[in-house]
């Protein structure tokens, strides 16, 4: 009885990897329908090649056919694997676009390993939930506002001067999510973070992020945390 008990407990099986898969591209095909047709054309393209250079090089060699366009199909695969995970990282950002704790989700599993962020943010303002970031990294420190301009920039401002209050010689920049045009869209917040001249080393951004954590007082407000683009799951029907 005990141990039919504990199995009854148990909790349901994880989906296994082609599983996961699966429902992964589903969810890219529904909220990205151009993906489908852009995998295609990454598995066709390598495919070709392979057949193409097979017929070239190989052409009275069966085993180098087959080896040639067996390398083909691989590459193939493995451009349509690519292309799904990074058309399935926007379209899982593009759904919670606009919401809060968006950037959060960015900061905690799109980030490079040079960068230190957290899901949580350092301000927020309790009516509009217009909330502010921080990100330490080789390029300095990175504010990074959430909401429309006119309301978070002022925000980001008085964030600026704490940073500076502390550590006057390490350079601020300023990245704003929202709805204005030229505001950074959110699939595109780490890219931009990427490519953010380096002017400090490993140890000097690990000084830095310890003495910003004193910047932190009071606990924000909750904020929604974020989503993990891989782990999104496809909406059933209605």
């Amino acid at each position: 009885m005990a141990r039919s008990s504990d199995k009854a407990q148990k909790q349901p099986k994880e989906p296994g990897r082609l599983k996961q898969m699966w429902q992964v591209f589903q969810m890219t095909r529904r909220y990205d329908p151009n993906a489908m047709w852009i995998m295609a054309l990454g598995f066709a393209l390598p495919v070709l090649a392979g057949v193409a250079v097979a017929l070239i090089i190989s052409r009275d060699n069966v085993f180098g056919i087959v080896m040639w366009i067996l390398a083909g199909v691989l590459a193939g695969l493995l451009i349509a694997l690519v292309i799904l995970g990074r058309r399935a990282e926007r379209a899982a950002y593009k759904q919670i676009e606009g919401q809060a704790g968006a950037v959060g989700a960015v900061l905690r599993s799109s980030l490079r390993r040079s960068w230190r962020g957290s899901e949580m943010p350092v301000a927020v303002n309790p009516r509009s939930q217009d909330a502010v970031y921080r990100a330490v990294g080789r390029g300095g420190v990175v504010l990074i506002g959430e909401g429309p301009r006119t309301r978070t920039q002022r925000m980001l401002d008085d964030e600026k001067r704490k940073v500076q209050r502390i550590l006057p010689n390490v350079p601020v920049t300023f990245m704003v999510v929202g709805p204005d045009e030229d505001s950074v869209p959110l699939h595109r917040v780490a890219a931009k973070m990427a490519r953010i001249k380096p002017v400090l080393t490993k140890p000097e951004v690990m000084a830095v992020s310890n003495r910003l954590t004193s910047l932190t007082s009071a606990s924000p407000v909750a904020i929604p945390k974020g989503i993990d683009p891989m782990r999104m799951r496809p909406q059933r029907p209605r």
